[in-house]
C-alpha cells in the first residue's frame, strides 16, 4: 500500500511521468497504469484452492445434494445432517464449520434455489387476518401427545389466535374460525389461506380455485372473501407462517402438562393476551400489540346474531354389530336400527345418529382409528334374547367394572333363583331399567330392593316408582300472604248435632 500511495502522489502532485516513476520504484509501466487508474493492490486467486479435509467426500456429499433437488424441501440434507452423516458412514475428520462453509459454495453452484427477496407491507387496519395450521406436543393425561394448531393472525395489529385440536378435520378449522372471531370481537373482512383442502377442493390456473361447499357456506355466513397463496409460497402469508413456530416457542415451551383439550386452550388463550403486550420491532409506531388491536376491534365486520351450524351431515349404514362407522371408527346404536341408513351429525365433540328425523343416537367423538364407542344400552333388548352371550358381550365386558358392586349380588340371587339362563334373563331386565330411569336411581333401588331380602326386577320397578309418585305435603300459605284470604279463620264445624238427627230417627 505504501507503493500505491507513493506511485499515485509522484504522479498527481510532482507531476512525474510514468517512465520516470518505473525507474524510480521498479515496477513496470503497466502496473503503474493500474495503479494510476485507481485499481488497489490486493492478492487475486487465478484458481480456488483445493480443499483437502472434503476432497476425498466431496463426490459423496455433492451426490447427496443432487438428490435432494428432486425431494421435499422440507426434507433435505442440512450442512449438519450432511457432517452428521460423513461422521457416521465414512469416518469423516473435519469440523463442522468446514462442511458448512463447502456447502454453502457448492449450492450456488448446483442451482440450489436462493433466499427471494419480499417486498415489506403496510397493512390497512381492518381488513385482513391469515390462517394456518400447525403442529406440536403437549402432556396430555399423562402421555404424550401430537395436537394440531389452528392459528389466525391479524396483519395489521398482530394479535394472534392459537387453539388446539386432535385432528385437522373441517369441523376442528370452522370452529377454530368461530372462536378466533369472537377473540377478535368481529369478522376480517379478508382472510389468507394456503390451498388447504378444508377449504380448497381443486386449484386452478392462476387465483382462481373451487372451493369446498361447505366452506363456502361458512364464508358467506360471515360475509368475508378468501384468497389463496400461489402454490408454496408460504412468504405471501409470511406472519402466521411466523406464528407456528412462535407460538411452539413461547406459548408452550416447557411443554405444558393439561388434563384435557379445553385446559390446553384456555392456557393457549390467556398466553395469546399476554403477548399482546409485546411491541414488534421494525414498526414505526411505538404501540404495544394489543393497542393496535384496539384500534382495529370496533372496525372489524360485525359478529351474526346466531353463530354457524357446524356440522358435518353424512348418511352411515348400521351394521349387523349395530354400529355405523365414522371416520374409520365404529358408534353403536339401538338395535331396531340395524341394516338401515341413518343420518350421522358430526361435530367437533359429538357424534349423533338421525332417523326420521328424531335423535337415536349420540356419542363422544373419538380421535384415533379402529376404535369403538359402545352405548350398552343399545344391546340389552338383544341380550334379553340371547342371554348366552351375557358373559361375552363387549358391551357388557366394558360396562360391568364400573357399575356397583350390589349387581353382582343381585345377579348371584337371580341366578339361584331361575337358574342361569333365567336369571341372567331377569337380570337384563333388570339393566334395562336404566332405558327409563337416571342410573343413580337405579341402583339405589337395587340396593333397597337388597336391603328388603326381596330379588326381582318387579320389585325394583316398584321401587322407582315409587320414588315418582311421591308428593311433597303441601305448606300452609303465610297469613299475611292475600290479606282477606289467607288471614281469615275458619272455624272447625261441629257434626255432634248430626247425630240427634240420627237419634231422632230411631
Amino acid at each position: 500500500m505504501d507503493q500505491y500511495e507513493l506511485v499515485r502522489t509522484g504522479y498527481r502532485v510532482y507531476k512525474k511521468s510514468i517512465r520516470q516513476i518505473s525507474r524510480e520504484t521498479g515496477h513496470s509501466r503497466k502496473t503503474i497504469r493500474k495503479v494510476l487508474a485507481g485499481l488497489e493492490p490486493q492478492y487475486r486467486r487465478k484458481q480456488e484452492p483445493a480443499c483437502q479435509v472434503m476432497d476425498p467426500v466431496s463426490g459423496v456429499v455433492e451426490g447427496w445434494l443432487r438428490g435432494d433437488l428432486d425431494r421435499p424441501k422440507k426434507q433435505r440434507h442440512t450442512a449438519h445432517r450432511i457432517w452428521k452423516r460423513l461422521v457416521e458412514e465414512h469416518a469423516f475428520g473435519g469440523a463442522e464449520s468446514t462442511v458448512r462453509g463447502w456447502v454453502r459454495e457448492r449450492k450456488g453452484r448446483l442451482g440450489w434455489p436462493k433466499v427471494t427477496a419480499v417486498i415489506p407491507l403496510d397493512p390497512e387496519v381492518a381488513q385482513e387476518g391469515e390462517v394456518d395450521w400447525g403442529g406440536a406436543w403437549v402432556r396430555m393425561g399423562g402421555a404424550d401427545r401430537a395436537v394440531k394448531l389452528f392459528c389466525m393472525r391479524s396483519r395489521y395489529s398482530g394479535l394472534a389466535y392459537v387453539r388446539a385440536y386432535p385432528w385437522e378435520r373441517q369441523e376442528m378449522f370452522l370452529e377454530g374460525h368461530m372462536r378466533a372471531f369472537s377473540f377478535y370481537g368481529g369478522v376480517f373482512p379478508v382472510l389468507v389461506y394456503d390451498n388447504l383442502t378444508a377449504a380448497v377442493r381443486q386449484i386452478l390456473r392462476g387465483k382462481a380455485r373451487v372451493e369446498q361447499q361447505r366452506f363456502v357456506a361458512f364464508r358467506s355466513y360471515y360475509t368475508f372473501q378468501a384468497r389463496y397463496c400461489n402454490p408454496a409460497r408460504g412468504r405471501e402469508k409470511g406472519g402466521v407462517e411466523g406464528l407456528v413456530g412462535y407460538a411452539r416457542r413461547n406459548f408452550l415451551v416447557p411443554i405444558p402438562e393439561v388434563d384435557d383439550f379445553q385446559q390446553l386452550n384456555q392456557l393457549l388463550e390467556q398466553r395469546c393476551w399476554e403477548d399482546g403486550q409485546r411491541r414488534i420491532q421494525g414498526r414505526q409506531e411505538s404501540l404495544t400489540i394489543e393497542q393496535r388491536h384496539q384500534q382495529e376491534g370496533p372496525r372489524l365486520l360485525p359478529l351474526p346474531e346466531r353463530p354457524f351450524e357446524n356440522t358435518r351431515m353424512m348418511a352411515v349404514r348400521i351394521s349387523p354389530y349395530q354400529t355405523a362407522q365414522v371416520d374409520r371408527n365404529r358408534y353403536s346404536v339401538p338395535t331396531a336400527y340395524v341394516g338401515r341408513w341413518l343420518w350421522a351429525h358430526l361435530g367437533c365433540e359429538r357424534v349423533s345418529f338421525y332417523a326420521d328425523r328424531r335423535q337415536v343416537a349420540e356419542h363422544p367423538r373419538i380421535f384415533s382409528n379402529s376404535q369403538w364407542q359402545i352405548n350398552p344400552l343399545h344391546y340389552l333388548d338383544l341380550l334379553y334374547q340371547r342371554v348366552g352371550a351375557f358373559e361375552s358381550a363387549r358391551p357388557i365386558r366394558q360396562w360391568r367394572p364400573n357399575w356397583p358392586g350390589h349387581y353382582e349380588t343381585m345377579l348371584e340371587r337371580l341366578r339361584h333363583r331361575y337358574g342361569d339362563n333365567g336369571g341372567t334373563r331377569e337380570f337384563v331386565g333388570l339393566l334395562q331399567l336404566h332405558q327409563s330411569y337416571p342410573a343413580q336411581q337405579v341402583e339405589e333401588a337395587v340396593a333397597q330392593a337388597l336391603g328388603c331380602g326381596t330379588s326381582s326386577v318387579e320389585s325394583v320397578r316398584h321401587l322407582l316408582r315409587a320414588q315418582q309418585c311421591r308428593t311433597a305435603e303441601p305448606a300452609p300459605l303465610q297469613a299475611d300472604r292475600i290479606p282477606g284470604v289467607t288471614d281469615r279463620t275458619v272455624a272447625t264445624s261441629d257434626v255432634g248435632c248430626y247425630d240427634q238427627l240420627v237419634g231422632g230417627e230411631r
